[in-house]
């Protein structure tokens, strides 16, 4: 074999360090930061079952969603629709969702939030906080609520 056809070590090693770059460069591009639109997910799920909004109820959640009420209930979707039929519908606390963590692990996501209520008026209103765990899945490019769990904070004595 002549010379003139080998390849030097030093253009390997930069021929693999460009190819390396762009395949993270694909690869970050392939996989944006889903937290955001995950963020949004478990916003929308909470106001919805705030304002018995049954459509984005149903729009926000998988058919095999299950939830773990503060009471420690454990109710399929179809419960919890029937739940928030428009007949039951209550007069609306307020509502905060915050302190948010995402963790994607692929198609799967958890999100954990603090949901704040403050019912009443201004003088009289009471407030109460949960801690909400959400589990989502990516189906078809979108993000679907298939379990919530949630769990009363108590108050600070």
């Amino acid at each position: 074999m002549s010379g003139k056809y080998l390849v030097k070590p030093r253009f390997v090693q930069q021929c693999l360090a460009l190819a390396l770059a762009c395949g993270a460069n694909a690869a970050a591009a392939a996989a944006p930061d889903a937290s955001p639109a995950l963020v949004e997910l478990v916003q929308r799920h909470a106001e919805a079952q705030r304002d018995f909004d049954q459509a984005t109820l149903k729009t926000v959640t998988a058919e095999n969603y299950v939830e773990v009420s503060p009471a420690g209930e454990v109710d399929s979707r179809e419960k919890m629709l029937s739940f928030y039929a428009p007949e039951q519908k209550r007069p609306p606390p307020q509502l905060q969702v915050s302190e948010p963590m995402v963790r994607v692990l692929g198609e799967t996501a958890v999100v954990l939030a603090k949901l704040t209520y403050t019912m009443g008026a201004e003088g009289q209103a009471r407030t109460f906080a949960m801690r909400a765990s959400y589990v989502a899945q990516l189906k078809e490019g979108k993000w679907r609520l298939v379990a919530a769990q949630y769990t009363g904070i108590r108050p600070p004595k």
